[in-house]
């Protein structure tokens, strides 16, 4: 799929077409979904507490790949080539240092610390190396890179996210596209990491009044990809499921019940002190309106995803999340 036009962002007020504009009543993007479904007590850490992260080597090295594909296209078509690709790991790493300097704290100081990061950079290149196996990118021109996108449905509730690339074929055919820097999920979890995929065509069709032909994650950690041709009724559905969603935390945060979800991600979890299942204790929920944000206001001063153009670099400050972990 080819293009020839591009874009920075697309943001409308209103998802329903030309009546009045609705009342905001909150804000969701993929990531907190997926933290929601996962833990509502890990949704309520993230963006009711906002308690910081230590952010982790594989998440900063997703975001590294992602910077390198991202500007990999401003190169001529002709020079999009694996070095001159791998030439980039360097400088982006340094531009995510400069914006982050707390990022080097992520290797030990010595010779220990200098092995891991040289292991860091190797599987990096790895992923990046591997990113061309899975296509050529100097017959590509894509209509769009790291895409802001939100849409107000006609309930209320705004859906908003960063897409890694939207191609668009000459038929008007669109192709939305995600990297990932872990590895292709088992048959069974296909639909949970399809998701994700689901809600931004949802949000570009309700845009764009048209539906996204084809889904398409791209692992990078084994070199698989993962196809979806989505429908109107895919859509639908996936609109009914978020805004059920969005009822449910509702209900938590009227109650002020968060509760936890044991599962498989638990050891890689920064809460699991604090998490009931592990005996810990959850810090007080902010008592009073008066001193707590309103639902619309949630993930737009929260939520990395929704932090809108002008994002920071790296991962913290209100920077792009990846969803690839």
């Amino acid at each position: 799929m080819t293009t020839t036009e591009a874009g920075s962002g697309v943001s409308v007020p209103s998802a329903g077409g030309g009546g009045e504009e609705p009342v905001v009543v909150g804000s969701l993007s993929p990531s907190r979904a997926g933290d929601f479904m996962t833990c509502p007590l890990l949704y309520r850490f993230r963006v009711i507490d906002r308690i910081p992260e230590r952010p982790s080597a594989a998440a900063v090295r997703g975001t590294l790949v992602h910077a390198v594909l991202e500007r990999l296209f401003d190169l001529p078509a002709g020079a999009r080539t694996p070095a001159a690709a791998l030439e980039m790991l360097g400088p982006e790493w340094e531009r995510l240092l400069e914006a982050e300097p707390g990022l080097a704290e992520l290797f030990e100081e010595g010779d220990a610390g200098e092995a891991e990061r040289a292991e860091w950079l190797a599987q990096a290149r790895r992923m990046v190396e591997r990113y061309f196996t899975l296509e050529d990118p100097r017959r590509l021109e894509p209509a769009e890179r790291e895409l802001f996108v939100e849409a107000v449905l006609e309930s209320g509730l705004k859906l908003r996210g960063y897409i890694d690339r939207v191609d668009v074929a000459p038929s008007g055919d669109v192709r939305i596209v995600d990297y990932k820097t872990g590895t292709a999920p088992r048959a069974d979890f296909e639909a949970r990491a399809l998701f994700q995929m689901k809600f931004y065509a949802l949000v570009l069709w309700r845009l764009r009044g048209r539906v996204p032909r084809l889904l398409q994650l791209m692992y990078l950690g084994n070199g698989e990809i993962l196809r979806y041709e989505p429908d109107e009724a895919d859509l639908r559905a996936t609109q009914r499921k978020v805004e059920a969603l969005w009822q449910a935390i509702r209900r938590a945060m009227d109650t002020g019940e968060w509760r936890a979800r044991a599962g498989r991600l638990c050891d890689w979890c920064d809460h699991k002190e604090r998490c009931p299942e592990f005996g810990g204790t959850p810090p007080p929920l902010p008592v009073g309106p008066v001193h707590r944000p309103s639902p619309a206001d949630l993930e737009g001063s929260a939520d990395p995803a929704g932090a809108g153009p002008g994002r920071g670099a790296g991962l913290g400050g209100g920077a792009r999340e990846h969803d690839d972990l």
